[in-house]
């Protein structure tokens, strides 16, 4: 199962997390992807559980985020709460074009947390999406972590600019095959 280590962007700093990964599977249409975060949890702002529904602006508190992008310029945004709220976004080019992306079924999301570790799984039907079902998809892997006394900060897999910014080209550099997405979970 491929792993993708997240690291903060250097402009917000987060010393309550010392450990952030992401693991990731695919298959049968599906992608699935574990979260984990391992630190002083309880210094970060952990929105309680509520029932799994669709909700924008997840990205103004913690919430574990993933960018799809196949051949072109369209792209997915997905938002995973610990709350375990979710969107999805479908972009036709960097930052244009938002609309609610058009899934399947909603996103299945189970979280755990303790004092030391925060885990997020969120399992996401990708079939009906029009990305390519041979070759790679290009992933971004990132999320926000709200501390408790309001500050953001911002991991990803890639950071390609100065500044955070999930939305750049440059920034889904984890590979998918999508092979595996269309074939065997």
């Amino acid at each position: 199962m491929p792993c993708a280590v997240l690291a903060c962007h250097p402009s917000t700093p987060c010393p309550a997390i010392r450990l952030f990964e992401v693991k990731v599977r695919a298959g049968e249409g599906k992608l699935a992807l574990e979260y984990r975060l391992e630190g002083d949890i309880g210094a970060l702002d952990i929105p309680p559980t509520d029932p799994s529904h669709r909700a924008d602006g997840l990205w103004q508190n913690t919430c574990c985020e993933t960018f799809i992008r196949g051949e072109g310029e369209v792209y997915y945004e997905f938002n995973f709460s610990p709350s375990t709220a979710w969107a999805a976004y479908r972009f036709t080019a960097y930052r244009q074009g938002m609309a609610l992306a058009d899934l399947a079924e909603p996103a299945k999301i189970t979280v755990y947390h303790d004092a030391h570790r925060l885990e997020l799984e969120a399992v996401v039907k990708l079939d009906g999406l029009p990305l390519p079902r041979e070759g790679k998809l290009r992933l971004g892997l990132s999320a926000v972590v709200k501390q408790k006394h309001g500050e953001l900060s911002y991991w990803a897999f890639a950071h390609p600019k100065d500044r955070p910014d999930f939305h750049h080209p440059d920034g889904f550099t984890f590979d998918a095959e999508t092979a595996a997405i269309s074939g065997m979970y």
